[in-house]
C-alpha cells in the first residue's frame, strides 16, 4: 500500500443520504492508491453509518479516523477527520491548496445548499471553496424519485461546473455481487478524479 501524499490530497463529505457503502469503499480505494483524504461526516452521515454498516463512529475526530482505518483496514496515516465547525481546517480556505472534493452519498439537502452557497458548515464551505477556486467538485446524489427543485439544483451546479454522478449501478458488467455493484460506482468516481485503478472493468474489454 502506498503511502499518503500530501501533495496529492482529496476531500471526501460523507452526508446522510443512503449508501454510505460507496463512501466506506471509496476511502478504502483511495487509501489503497496513497492519496491522503480529508474526511467530513455529517451527524446524519453517523446515523446511516450505524443504520446501513453496523459502524458506530465515536464523536472526536481522532477517534473517528482510527474507528474507519480499523474497519476498512487501511493506515490512519491516509485519513484525516474533521468537525463540521473546525474553521482552521484546510478544507475551509482555497489557499490551501486542495483542488479535488467528493460528496458521497450527497443528500438532496446538501445539495441544496451548496447549489445557493449557504456554507452553513464545514462540508457546504469546502464545497464551496472548491467551486469559486474552479477546482473539481463531484456530488453522487442518492434520492428517488427525483423532484423537480432537485434536478434544478443539479443543472445549476452542473452549470457551475460540477461533474454530477449519480449513485445509479450499471450492469452491463454482469455483477454478480454488492460489491460488484459498489465497485461500479466507485470505479466510475476514481476515473473522474484520474487516479490510477487497475481492478475497473472498462467498456469493451
Amino acid at each position: 500500500m502506498k503511502q499518503p501524499q500530501a501533495e496529492q490530497s482529496i476531500v471526501v463529505a460523507i452526508t446522510g443520504a443512503s449508501g454510505c457503502a460507496y463512501a466506506l469503499r471509496l476511502i478504502q480505494r483511495l487509501s489503497q492508491a496513497g492519496v491522503l483524504q480529508h474526511i467530513l461526516l455529517s451527524d446524519a452521515a453517523r446515523v446511516v453509518f450505524k443504520q446501513e454498516a453496523d459502524l458506530q463512529l465515536p464523536d472526536d475526530t481522532a477517534s473517528t479516523a482510527l474507528s474507519l482505518a480499523g474497519h476498512l483496514n487501511i493506515p490512519v496515516e491516509s485519513i484525516r477527520c474533521y468537525s463540521l465547525n473546525d474553521w482552521f481546517s484546510p478544507t475551509a480556505s482555497g489557499s490551501a491548496g486542495i483542488r479535488k472534493m467528493v460528496v458521497v452519498p450527497c443528500s438532496m439537502g446538501t445539495l441544496a445548499r451548496i447549489a445557493c452557497g449557504a456554507s452553513d458548515n464545514l462540508i457546504e464551505r469546502a464545497a464551496d471553496v472548491i467551486l469559486k477556486e474552479r477546482r473539481q467538485l463531484i456530488l453522487v446524489p442518492r434520492e428517488t424519485p427525483l423532484s423537480s427543485i432537485h434536478l434544478e439544483n443539479m443543472l445549476k451546479l452542473s452549470q457551475m461546473g460540477a461533474h454530477i454522478i449519480p449513485a445509479m449501478p450499471g450492469f452491463y458488467h454482469r455483477p454478480e455481487t454488492l460489491d460488484d455493484i459498489i465497485n461500479f460506482l466507485v470505479d466510475r468516481i476514481l476515473d473522474h478524479l484520474d487516479i490510477h485503478n487497475p481492478e475497473a472493468k472498462k467498456w469493451g474489454q
